[in-house]
């Protein structure tokens, strides 16, 4: 018999138990999803059933089918050459080799547990994953760093990119939309490492996030008529803070009738919109040609007649189009960056415009900037795993040299819970905004003042 073909989707795997032992964190997966070590009798048994396999007929059977089959055909070969392997051992070596070949390996059950959110292969005996906001060791194991490099560059391949020795850095999704960070040897010295970040199934708007605890009512309000009104937003965090989800919350309330310009890296929003152009930048090809930044699509996106433009994270050059835009009829757009607070964002985006435009004076950066943005979401991972809007914050314009900026909510931590969760409000000076035009034109003057008042 000559098979191949994915795992079978009645395959079991059971739910991530987290120790309720503070000093001892770890998620235990069921043991047919841990890979087998390699002896040298199991290394023969897979070599003798891939010799067996035609991935073209197997592409063709149906995954119950092709799991019965492998079982077979691995009780068949252990039997005839009278290995001493258990039936248990040879049920999951037919397993291992369906999802090695198809699947992810032993990422599949990390991969369909709907609590991790994300995943961290830092070589082959090291696999973290984060639950609720905390980092957690599993007992998930590889059988070597070869598997680990096998299933980095199918994931890369997926996308049409490349990751090994020559080219060891690679960001790539995969095909549900998740997001993954690929770096190989020789950068990474202990083998190779994966970082998934896992593609939310469910799709969250400001109201769930408020009800989840990420802000209070009134904040919710404040975001809600910020993005109905046009406002350009920058959505400010540290890594893992939430920054995506807060802009695919935001986005839903883009009305329907505009035309929407995405740029990314790796796509990974998620907007409803039904007239949205999504658009990816390209990596160099083996001869180093053929790239397209950001930089790039941000130019094109302003031949596109798009209303607004969303640029899922701001890291290089690109800041100064982006500004651009946002200063050329394209309000009500946003983007994302890396930092700690929004007067740091600031900071952040003015040396993401020197890069590209390394002769502009300080002051005329700090000019656009202040004309461009009208508003920062700084959102923060807290202690407790909780990720919660610490700071909404107005630019209002440039004094001197220096931007001004009002909070506009700010967090307030008052406690702790018994559970460990954090205790905190969010508070306002209640002042009017300096956008208080742009807020008079669209009708929501008022509105904008009583959640103020609320909250």
């Amino acid at each position: 018999m000559r098979t191949f073909g994915r795992r079978s989707e009645g395959a079991n795997h059971l739910p991530v138990p987290i120790s309720s032992e503070s000093e001892v964190r770890s998620v235990n997966i069921s043991a047919s999803d841990i890979a087998l070590s390699d002896s040298a009798e199991l290394a023969r048994l897979r070599m003798l059933v891939m010799e067996r396999i035609d991935p073209v007929v197997a592409s063709e059977l149906p995954p119950l089918a092709l799991r019965q089959q492998l079982d077979a055909l691995v009780h068949e070969l252990a039997s005839r050459e009278r290995m001493e392997i258990s039936a248990r051992d040879q049920s999951r070596i037919a397993e291992e080799i369906a999802r090695d070949m198809v699947g992810y390996g032993p990422l599949e059950p990390l991969l369909a547990d709907d609590t991790i959110n994300d995943i961290m292969v830092n070589g082959p005996d090291n696999v973290f994953v984060e639950v609720r906001g905390k980092l957690l060791r599993t007992n998930v194991r590889f059988r070597s760093s070869a598997q680990v490099s096998a299933i980095a560059q199918k994931i890369a391949a997926t996308v049409g990119r490349r990751v090994d020795e020559s080219s060891p850095l690679c960001d790539a999704r995969l095909l549900d939309g998740s997001r993954v960070n690929i770096v190989f040897p020789p950068l990474a010295l202990d083998g190779p490492c994966i970082s998934i970040r896992k593609f939310a199934k469910k799709r969250f708007d400001l109201g769930s996030l408020a009800a989840n605890g990420a802000m209070s009512a009134s904040v919710q309000r404040i975001l809600e008529i910020g993005a109905r009104c046009r406002l350009n937003v920058v959505i400010s965090g540290g890594t893992g803070s939430g920054k995506t989800t807060m802009l695919n919350a935001m986005s839903r309330l883009i009305d329907h009738g505009e035309r929407v310009v995405t740029i990314e890296d790796a796509a990974e929003l998620q907007l409803q919109q039904p007239h949205v152009v999504r658009l990816e930048t390209r990596h160099a090809n083996l001869e180093g040609r053929g790239e397209i930044t950001a930089r790039d699509l941000v130019r094109n996106a302003l031949r596109m007649r798009p209303d607004r433009i969303i640029v899922g994270e701001v890291r290089g050059a690109e800041a100064f189009d982006m500004l651009q835009a946002m200063n050329t009829g394209h309000d009500g757009s946003f983007c994302t960056v890396h930092a700690n607070t929004a007067r740091d964002a600031l900071t952040r985006v003015e040396n993401m415009v020197m890069m590209g435009q390394a002769t502009l004076p300080s002051r005329a950066i700090r000019t656009q900037i202040a004309a461009a943005v009208d508003l920062i979401v700084q959102i923060e991972r807290m202690r407790d795993g909780g990720r919660r809007v610490s700071q909404v914050t107005e630019i209002c314009g440039l004094e001197g040299d220096v931007i001004t900026m009002n909070d506009i909510f700010t967090f307030q931590y008052e406690g702790e819970n018994a559970d460990g969760r954090l205790r905190g409000s969010w508070v306002s000076p209640g002042m009017r905004p300096s956008f208080v035009d742009r807020l008079n034109y669209f009708g929501m003057l008022d509105a904008w003042m009583r959640a103020l008042q609320e909250a």
